[in-house]
């Protein structure tokens, strides 16, 4: 079978480049016969100018790269493809320009219709949602240790140089360095996650000089070993969202933070943890990389790989109304 439908997918990747930061009614040709979609489609859209109104920010341009992926299933007649979507938006927000960037995958169906191609069937894999880890309630846990068992953290002092006891800052711009250096590909020293939201947070906590409080127990302390004998080695608050909300909640050594009430409390290098359906489970984490004009945090992510994007995430197909926020501030000395 030919690639006739490459034809298509270019004019479906330009509408939905135009539909990021134009949100008018357009009577372009009909080359997506997914209702679902069209329907989810014009709710977003109608979503987003009033997000960016609320903002008060105005979208400018909005630049999308695509890149097959892979070829799933090929049929006579019909083609089903993954397809990732690279793009870079710009917007203005008092007199100040910004550029957030985003990777998302998407899944499509296309059918020849004749002489031409449709798009019959367009899935949205929602990245950032997921089911979370059940964790204990007892706060004991998540302190540096578990109760009864060690005298106090172990904290890997030789890990961040010297040794020392003295307390050791947090350097916010080498956090925020290490999060711009990776935020769309995983640094080969450390495994690498299907959901890998929080791996990467903590790695860019551990870049700006976090200490490492080693357990050797998955439900406490926060630590990476890798695989050791072909078996995952790091604790839950290391790689789960969830369990890193309760660490940051509770430790009162190692790794510790300050739960504020609002987003414009936090500086570079703090994190911001999400519960998107509001029933407690916490499920994405981002770290603070830089503000806007209107001093508001924007944010880097992995899972679905994002540099410098708005904090609320309003945007995000996991976004609901019920999502609640945690906002840590990270202390300034370990």
């Amino acid at each position: 079978m030919n690639d006739d439908w490459r034809r298509t997918l270019s004019l479906y990747v330009n509408q939905h480049n135009q539909d990021e930061v134009d949100y008018r009614p357009r009577n372009d040709d009909a080359i997506v016969a997914d209702l679902q979609y069209l329907l989810r489609r014009g709710e977003r859209k109608r979503k987003l100018q009033e997000w960016y109104k609320e903002r008060g920010a105005t979208p400018l341009r909005s630049e999308t790269r695509a890149r097959l992926l892979r070829e799933i299933e090929s049929r006579s007649g019909e083609v089903e493809i993954e397809l990732q979507l690279a793009r870079k938006t710009n917007y203005e927000k008092g007199g100040a320009r910004h550029q957030e960037e985003i990777i998302d995958r998407q899944r499509l169906t296309l059918q020849r219709d004749g002489n031409e191609w449709i798009i019959t069937r367009i899935d949205q894999p929602v990245a950032e949602r997921h089911i979370p880890l059940k964790l204990p309630d007892s706060p004991g846990e998540w302190e540096g240790r578990e109760r009864g068992s060690l005298p106090g953290p172990y904290l890997n002092r030789k890990v961040l140089g010297g040794g020392a006891s003295r307390s050791t800052a947090y350097r916010r711009e080498d956090a925020v360095l290490y999060a711009d250096r990776w935020w769309e590909s995983f640094n080969p020293e450390f495994s690498a996650f299907e959901v890998d939201c929080t791996n990467y947070i903590s790695q860019c906590l551990f870049a700006g000089g976090a200490p490492i409080n080693y357990t050797g127990k998955r439900e406490s302390g926060w630590w990476y070993k890798g695989y050791v004998g072909g078996r995952e080695a790091w604790s839950y608050s290391w790689s789960v969202a969830n369990a890193l909300e309760r660490l940051l909640t509770y430790s009162k050594s190692g790794l510790r933070a300050e739960a504020v009430e609002r987003p414009e409390q936090l500086q570079l290098g703090d994190v911001i943890i999400y519960d998107w359906d509001g029933d407690g489970g916490f499920q994405h984490s981002t770290i603070v990389t830089a503000f806007d004009a209107g001093g508001m945090p924007l944010v880097n992510a992995h899972t679905t790989p994002s540099k410098h994007r708005y904090w609320d995430y309003r945007d995000s197909y996991a976004w609901t109304e019920n999502t609640l926020y945690r906002f840590f501030r990270i202390a300034d000395y370990f």
